[in-house]
């Protein structure tokens, strides 16, 4: 698998997109606001060729969620979330407007809700879906044991983890979602994040100052 990272919006925050050989891709969390960074997401798809077949939020708060109108107007894909943040997803207008966000289009529901241990499968390609409470109530992220990588989403970052501030989140959770779903890889386990660098489970063990205890 192959893995492009877009960094988007005013949070900036990373979307992702996955693909192998085939051409065969998924989409996941769609930041891009802008006019400017739908064109960009567009021609990263169209120069490579790609076949988008499944959008994915790993989560629904406001900045990962700007482009799942746009992703699911232009290839017509469906969206694939975990039920928990299907209250989030549904509030996300007011959220929007609240940070002066007026020119937010609204998501399209759901079409699949997704799980612990479900697999999303595009090419000759899967992830592994992981249930990572603790930032969001229904926060998943894709686990490839083949490519040694994790797509985080906002649960860990490179020497910190996600928020637990905003409605829905847990600090307990978050903690205990992070040392026994994501510290239990591989050390080598590459870690896609939601925002920032790239980062490992190796150096997160070692570095990250939420998890010395």
């Amino acid at each position: 698998m192959k893995i492009e990272k877009l960094t988007f919006n005013n949070f900036m925050e990373n979307t992702f997109i996955v693909y192998d050989q085939t051409k065969e891709c998924i989409i996941i969390d769609p930041g891009c606001y802008s006019e400017e960074e739908k064109d960009k997401l567009l021609s990263f798809i169209n120069s490579n060729k790609l076949k988008p077949t499944l959008l994915i939020n790993t989560h629904c708060h406001i900045d990962h969620i700007f482009g799942n109108n746009f992703v699911n107007k232009i290839w017509d894909i469906e969206l694939a979330i975990n039920k928990l943040d299907l209250e989030i997803l549904n509030g996300a207008h007011l959220v929007a407007q609240s940070y002066g966000f007026n020119n937010y289009e609204p998501s399209p529901l759901p079409s699949r809700y997704i799980k612990e241990g479900d697999f999303i499968t595009f090419g000759q390609s899967k992830l592994k879906i992981i249930f990572t409470p603790g930032h969001a109530p229904g926060h998943i992220s894709l686990y490839s044991q083949k490519d040694n990588f994790i797509i985080s989403g906002d649960v860990l970052f490179m020497n910190s983890i996600g928020r637990t501030d905003l409605p829905g989140g847990d600090y307990e959770i978050l903690i205990k979602t992070i040392k026994t779903k994501l510290l239990t890889l591989p050390e080598k386990t590459k870690v896609y994040c939601g925002h920032g660098p790239d980062t490992t489970i190796d150096n997160e063990k070692k570095n990250n100052p939420f998890l010395k205890n």
